[in-house]
This record gives C-alpha cells, structure tokens and sequence, in this order.
C-alpha cells in the first residue's frame, strides 16, 4: 500500500508543477511540486524512483497537454504523454541512484545542484528525441511571469529550468532537514530558494528601438470551433482573414508596414490558384502593405511544405519559407501502420508534410525606413524550439513572427500555452514577437515579454502595433546551444560514474 501510496503522492506533485503553466499560470508551483517529488523520493530504490517518476510524470502531462485529445480521442493524448512521462522516469531513477549511493551526503549543498542539473537533463532529452523532441512542459515556458524569466535573456531555456529546479531542490532539502529538527539547513536552503528564484531580476532587459520601428498588423479571421474539422474550412478562413485585413485598413489610424496572416489563412496557394491569388493581392493592396501569409505547397514530386509567403499588391510573393520542424503524427506519420492500430485520425494526414531547409528569414521591404527589414518565420510548434528560433536571430532577423493554426484544438489552454512559449522567446532573443493564430490566440509582445495587444480566442480580430526593431544579440542566442548540451550531457556522465562505481563494488574484474 505504501508503495501506491508515494505513487499517489509522486501524480499530486506532477500535477501541482503543471498548475505553473497557463491556464493556472502560478509560476511558483514549479518549484513547489519539485520540492513535493524531492520528499516522494527521498528513499526510494532505483526501481521505485523509475516508477515515481513516471507516475510524476503523468500526473504532469496528462492535464497539460489533454488539448491533444481534441478530435483525436483519449488514445493519442494517453500514449503521448505516457511517452513523455518516461523522461520523468528515467530523472526519477538517475536521482534516487545519487541519493542512495550517498556521495553528497557530506556536501548538503550540493544534492539540489545535482537535483536541478538531472532534471534539466531529462527534460532536454525529452525536448530532442524521438523525431525531433517534445519541448512542451518544460519549466522554463511557465516562468514568464515570475522573477526567473529574466535568466531566459542569459541562457535561455535550460538555464532558467535549472534555476527553477534549483529552487524546488532547495526547499525539498529544507523540509527534509525541518523533519530532523535541524535549523541551520533549512534556514539556509531557503535562502537559497529565494536567492535563485529572484535571481533573474538582476539580469536587465531592454526593449527599446535599435535599429527604428516597424508598424504591424495581424489579422485573425477565426471560424467556427468544428475541432479538426475546420480543416475543411479552407475558403472560409480566407474569406475571414480578407474581412479582418479590410477592417484593419479601415479603421486603423496608420499604414502598417506588414501585415500578417496566420499558419493556414489561405489552405490554397496563391502561385496555383486564382481565386486565392486574386483575394491575396486585393487585400495587400487594400491595407497598402504586403502580406505574410501561411498556405500550403504541394511539391510536383510529392508530399507538401506548411509554407509562410510574402505576398504583395503586385501579385507576387518576394519571400517564401518552409517549415523546418513538421509535427510528427500530425504534419507526418512515423510508423504510419502501427499508429494506425490505436487512432483512425492519422488517416486524416493523407500526406506526409515535408521539412524545410532554409532559415526562416523573409526580408521586407519597409519605404519608410529605407531599407529591407529581416523577419524571422517560425511556424506554430517551431516556436518551442530552441535552435530554430535562435537561427533566425543568428541570421539576422530584426523581429520574430510566430504563425500558427489553433482551430483543431478548441477552447483548451493550447493557444496560451503557446504563447507563453512565444512570450519567453520575446526574453530570450531580445526581440519583438508576434504570434498570430487563425482563431486565437494573437498577440504582440514586447522585447522584454510584456503583452502589448492580444486577441481572444475564436473572434475575429484585428491588431496593429508600431513595435522596436533590434540587432544586438543576447548572451542566450550566443550560448545557448552549448549550454543545452553542457546540461544534457554533465549529469548523465555523472550518473554514469555512479553507476560505474556501484558496478565495481559488487563485482570482481579480474
């Protein structure tokens, strides 16, 4: 009973770090769940941290992502985020081995550094493999409202996880001295908790023009919530998205520079069909500026690109980009037979979308500022990772767009999850955001993270923002791809040489 019982308690504190990410949005539960998987584990063998973890796991996920079983049904949802759950698993077994061998018991203030650096470690695991990685729950995206997220414009993702984790290890060990009656540890673990957490508000953020301003203006069409049936909705959306572009010219007080229209605004290209073609150009003209547009490309020898356009009022497009990062089971189907076995929805992916392999970078030319400005593309899961946003920074982008389709997924948190996501790479490339969602939601965010104007979700809508243009480049985007590393690979070399060590002594070699 016992044993169910941790089991219980370990799915409470995978459940209370999920309360950190929107909708709840209470960025302090990550490390107080963290510091509740701390005491599920403080005894457990590697087996029973293995298990724990899982458990942890999915007490985490299934709530987070339960978006995924909109249209798809409870399987997909159940079976992704148990796959997810076992980075979990494999943290929780990698923990309790460092504890039980009992290498830190004389450096106290060590075990929640070692805490942190497994948990970053998983978690980065899980964000790289299988087909790419998950990156989404990961720590760092629940942080954009607390104190930490500041540490996001110094390393990135992975720094401001470990911070995060790091706190949640340092109260873990201040209740578990608290229980010993001891009081230096756990008056000075607490310190420490609250010294990491506040850490990143040390680390300046600036938000201001380096290189002029850009006025731009999102559209957001929406259609009716049909799940993912508003797939069939392809001249509908378009149609709406030319309604939301005409009253952004009507009634906005300046020309924007760009506009910008969502993943999917126009189902049909506009090089290949005419009717799309001829509404594109009207509406760039119309709103006197040109448009960046998501369609989709379908290649004469097969397969198709999510494609994001810079249409003009010339009836052209003097930008393109393809998405580099397709969703598996989504945009593709890896083991389409076998997946088959437990949803008929991969049968809805009739075919599989291909990987771009260009930068996302569209160059717009802006009169009033004189010059091409470069924006950075990303295409809707794009944004939760890390590189492929920092290669549009490294390649120049002034700003980053963000274009995502979230009509599959109903009225659930996945939008605002979304842009929390969006929100932290604001912080971390030190760059003006902008998500901008067929049906919500939309939003423009400050290099700094602060939300200028948004959108609800499905409403149609329309915004316009003259927002900074900045060149520098972040200590993150500098860094932060040898960081992830760094955090992947120190601790499981560590828990190698524990195992290494245990292997040792209870075998003969020779």
């Amino acid at each position: 009973m016992s044993g169910l019982r941790n089991a219980l308690y370990a799915a409470v504190a995978g459940w209370v770090i999920h309360l950190a990410f929107p909708v709840f949005g209470w960025w302090p539960a990550a490390a107080i769940g963290l510091a509740l998987l701390w005491g599920v584990l403080e005894k457990a063998t590697v087996w029973r941290g293995l298990g724990l973890g899982f458990a942890a796991g999915l007490g985490f996920f299934l709530p987070l992502i339960r978006w995924t079983s909109v249209g798809v049904g409870p399987i997909p949802w159940v079976a992704l985020a148990g796959m997810e759950a076992l980075a979990f698993a494999l943290w929780g077994a990698s923990w309790a081995l460092v504890r039980r061998k009992k290498l830190l018991s004389k450096r106290l203030w060590l075990e929640p550094v070692v805490f942190a650096a497994l948990w970053t470690s998983a978690e980065q695991f899980r964000s790289m493999v299988p087909w790419g990685g998950f990156p989404w729950g990961r720590l760092a995206f629940s942080q954009v409202d607390g104190p930490a997220a500041g540490l996001a414009w110094l390393g990135g993702a992975s720094l401001v996880t470990f911070f995060v984790a790091l706190a949640g290890g340092c109260l873990g060990l201040a209740f578990e001295a608290l229980r010993g009656r001891r009081i230096l540890v756990p008056a000075f673990a607490s310190l420490g908790a609250v010294a990491v957490t506040l850490a990143g508000t040390l680390v300046p953020l600036d938000a201001s023009p380096e290189a002029g301003s850009l006025r731009i203006g999102v559209a957001q069409g929406s259609v009716p919530n049909l799940g993912l049936d508003s797939f069939r909705q392809a001249r509908l959306v378009l149609e709406n998205h030319i309604i939301a572009t005409e009253e952004l010219a009507e009634h906005a007080p300046r020309i924007p520079d760009l506009v910008v229209w969502p993943e999917n605004a126009a189902d049909f290209d506009p090089r290949v069909d005419a009717i799309t073609r001829d509404a594109l150009t009207g509406a760039a003209a119309l709103v006197g500026a040109p448009i960046l547009v998501g369609t989709i490309e379908y290649p004469p020898d097969g397969g198709r690109y999510n494609t994001s356009l810079l249409w003009t009022a010339d009836g052209e497009a003097i930008g393109l980009y393809h998405k580099r990062h397709p969703a598996p089971f989504a945009e593709y189907i890896p083991w389409r037979g076998f997946a088959g076995i437990f949803s008929s929805a991969v049968d809805r992916v009739k075919r599989d979308m291909l990987p771009g392999s260009d930068v996302g970078i569209v160059e717009v030319p802006v009169d009033r500022l004189g010059r091409e400005v470069p924006v950075g593309v990303v295409i809707c899961f794009e944004v939760a990772y890390d590189s492929l946003v920092r290669d549009t920074v490294v390649g120049g982008s002034e700003i980053v767009i963000v274009q995502t389709n979230n009509a599959n997924f109903g009225m659930t948190p996945e939008s605002v999850q979304q842009l929390a996501m969006t929100r932290f790479r604001a912080i971390e490339t030190g760059r003006t955001t902008v998500q901008a969602s067929t049906v919500g939601v939309s939003a423009v965010v400050a290099p700094d993270g602060e939300i200028l104007e948004e959108t609800r979700l499905f409403t149609a809508d329309y915004m316009l923002e003259e927002v900074p243009l900045r060149t520098s480049i972040t200590p993150a985007v500098r860094i932060g791809g040898y960081l992830e590393w760094a955090f992947l690979l120190a601790p499981l070399l560590a828990v190698a040489w524990v195992g290494l060590a245990s292997l040792r002594g209870r075998w003969e070699w020779e």
